[in-house]
């Protein structure tokens, strides 16, 4: 029960300060998961990257030669949903939470070297990046435990009601699956459909599953003996 309230007070949370510039690092954050997504589908079926961009207004592109089309345009929205799927299981179901962290930062500081090439985005890269490793390294479990589970759920969340802006609500947008439908057939709306079909079925499989098994201490039950979440 106590992990039940705390993801409805984290959700609550993220609902109402989601028009408020409280939200504005973590959805530039899940705007870059996006992108990387892009870029790393690029280099894992053969491609090369030019550059990633990630903008001040939430909006970004990824310039890249080779790999897979169908693979690199479809990585976009669900490659961000699974960061935030795989990153809210951590801080949910383990007690990685200062390691996990650790490396989150690390990764993102990784893949803006690697691929970022303009200012904005190197600078708030490497300052989310580098706050992130302090905190995996300095900050109490607990904390990191919270974080992990909002940056989750806010790249989780985010993800569907972008699919819904970009490919349904504004289908004539030149989205992801409008190139996808432009190349492989298809209508923008089917392609949209289906990928907000897949992320509000990904998002309810995750949540249950991060409610199963022992409470954590941060949600009040620190008595586990076997120092499991």
């Amino acid at each position: 029960m106590k992990q039940i309230l705390y993801l409805f007070a984290l959700l609550a949370g993220i609902f109402f300060a989601w028009d408020y510039e409280a939200l504005y690092p973590l959805k530039v954050l899940v705007v870059f998961f996006h992108e990387s997504s892009h870029a790393l589908m690029t280099v894992f079926t053969g491609g090369k990257v030019s550059e990633l961009v990630v903008t001040r207004f939430q909006g970004g592109h990824v310039l890249s030669l080779g790999g897979s089309r169908f693979m690199v345009l479809t990585a976009g929205y669900l490659g961000s949903l699974a960061w935030g799927a795989v990153i809210y299981l951590v801080g949910a179901k383990t007690r990685l939470d200062k390691a996990a962290m650790f490396i989150l930062g690390s990764i993102i500081i990784l893949i803006t070297v690697l691929y970022v090439r303009n200012s904005f985005a190197l600078g708030f890269n490497l300052v989310t990046g580098s706050v992130m490793i302090l905190s995996g390294w300095l900050a109490t479990e607990k904390i990191n435990d919270f974080l992990l589970r909002l940056v989750g759920l806010t790249s989780m969340i985010y993800v569907p009601l972008d699919i819904y802006s970009d490919t349904i609500s504004r289908s004539h947008l030149r989205s992801d699956a409008r190139m996808l439908a432009e190349e492989f057939g298809g209508t923008t709306v089917m392609w949209g459909g289906l990928w907000l079909f897949i992320s509000v079925v990904v998002i309810f499989l995750v949540l249950k599953w991060g409610m199963k098994g022992p409470e954590s201490e941060l949600s009040g039950d620190g008595s586990d003996s076997d120092g499991e979440k």
